[in-house]
């Protein structure tokens, strides 16, 4: 029998480490550029990273020191300017913003409080402490904000502030194109992982015809065979929505890239660099995705499909959290943590694998589906609505995966991501479906 003493210290550890992790890299994402480019709007789709800085602080403010600690406000007249509903993301250059210097101290003075919090916690009495889930959800908070600021850091102009080693190189991947996935029931979501989500939520049964998915990601070599074959040309690869989108933004090719003569070039934080023939393709909206797919006789795989590929082990006839198990993610398993700042070549990882075969599901490029984000049978919003349920409807389509921007803190083979299908500056790819004739 396990000793819940030591369940409960273990918890404190992760949330501890998982709580510095997460302000290590908003310390980097944040203290690399100088204060006008703090201050400043780099896209109109994106905040200035000082909102983000100080958003951060504020719901970790919110969450563990008055919710779960019972503590009052320490700063309660800014809520409302870094309450991302009341406030698009357009409107928040003119808002009276702390200033960098300030923004830093207000979230030192949250995180100082919170880890004494959490030093005096109890595991249990409510759904918010039980299993330090407060503690796991504002960690995962700060860490989907880390992604969005380095976001704006790509989309940010001037040289290259960000550095980290690339990938390792491997051979380039021969192996089978694609892998068949057998159908039948299997179990979607969870209902037991401690930290996961409440659009994660509930463990359910769902039935899956039999298919193949592509082994990998599909690559940039991949892609610009649709470009030169006219695909962004031809009305019949887009849905009309589609269509309309990208001659409305007169779209040719994936953002950042430009062609220069016979070659691709992109930007990437900073660097103007070749693209990659064997990486995954990056920054493609929904749109772009559907229409390579219909070029190239297959479809994308709906979110069941994905997961099916990601998390059925056929020879238990069970569900696993990760497509190579239930142990938690290493740098040998997936491309995650900004551990590097690019996906890593079609093929890698092969430790990461599912028991199908099928690679990369986890980290390198979040990987649109054709699924619309919505609600689990049995699904039930917590800790409020706004997390996921305002977002469920035809509007948003389901990303899967993670990418290398990805912590793995907020990263399963459950987690959902969910997006516009014109968003293309995320850090977006896909990989291709068929349906298997029976």
């Amino acid at each position: 029998m396990t000793d819940p003493a030591l369940d409960a210290e273990a918890l404190r550890e992760r949330a501890v480490a998982s709580l510095i992790t997460a302000r290590d890299r908003t310390t980097l994402l944040t203290a690399c550029v100088e204060e006008p480019d703090l201050t400043a709007q780099h896209s109109p789709l994106m905040s200035p990273l000082v909102w983000d800085l100080a958003h951060i602080g504020n719901q970790e403010e919110q969450w563990l020191l008055r919710a779960v600690a019972g503590h009052e406000a320490i700063r309660p007249e800014i809520d409302g300017l870094y309450d991302a509903f009341e406030h698009p993301r357009a409107e928040r250059p003119g808002l009276p913003l702390l200033p960098p210097q300030e923004a830093r101290r207000y979230a030192a003075e949250v995180r100082g409080r919170a880890l004494d919090v959490l030093e005096g916690a109890a595991f249990h009495g409510s759904r918010l402490t039980e299993a330090g889930f407060a503690f796991g959800m504002i960690a995962q908070h700060e860490q989907q904000h880390d992604e969005t600021m380095l976001i704006t850091h790509q989309l940010r102009r001037g040289p290259r502030v960000l550095t980290a080693p690339d990938p390792e190189p491997v051979p380039l991947f021969t192996g089978p194109s694609e892998v068949l996935v057998p159908g039948g029931p299997f179990t979607m979501g969870t209902s037991h992982e401690p930290w996961a989500l409440d659009n994660e939520r509930p463990a359910h049964r769902r039935e899956v015809a039999p298919f193949r998915i592509d082994t990998t990601p599909v690559t940039n070599a991949a892609y610009q065979a649709f470009i030169e074959d006219g695909g962004y040309d031809e009305p019949r690869w887009w849905t009309a929505d589609g269509w309309a989108h990208i001659r409305r933004g007169s779209l040719t090719a994936p953002l950042f890239w430009h062609r220069d003569g016979g070659q691709w070039l992109r930007r990437r934080f900073g660097v103007t660099e070749a693209v990659p023939p064997d990486e995954p393709v990056l920054h493609v909206c929904w749109y772009e995705a559907d229409a390579y797919a219909r070029w190239a006789g297959r479809r994308l795989p709906t979110e069941a499909e994905w997961e099916k590929a990601a998390r059925h082990d056929p020879a238990g006839d069970r569900s696993t959290r990760y497509p190579w198990g239930d142990a938690d993610p290493g740098p040998e398993h997936a491309n995650l943590g900004q551990r590097h700042l690019r996906p890593a070549p079609a093929g890698s990882y092969p430790a990461g694998e599912s028991p199908l075969g099928v690679r990369q599901l986890i980290g390198d490029v979040w990987e649109w589906t054709a699924s619309d984000f919505l609600p689990y049978p049995g699904f039930r919003a917590f800790p409020y609505k706004e997390y996921s349920e305002v977002f469920f409807g035809p509007g948003h389509k389901v990303l899967r995966g993670g990418s290398f921007a990805v912590d793995p803190v907020a990263c399963r083979g459950t987690f959902r991501n969910w997006d516009l299908p014109v968003r293309r500056q995320i850090f977006s790819g896909f990989r291709t479906a068929r349906s298997e004739a029976v």
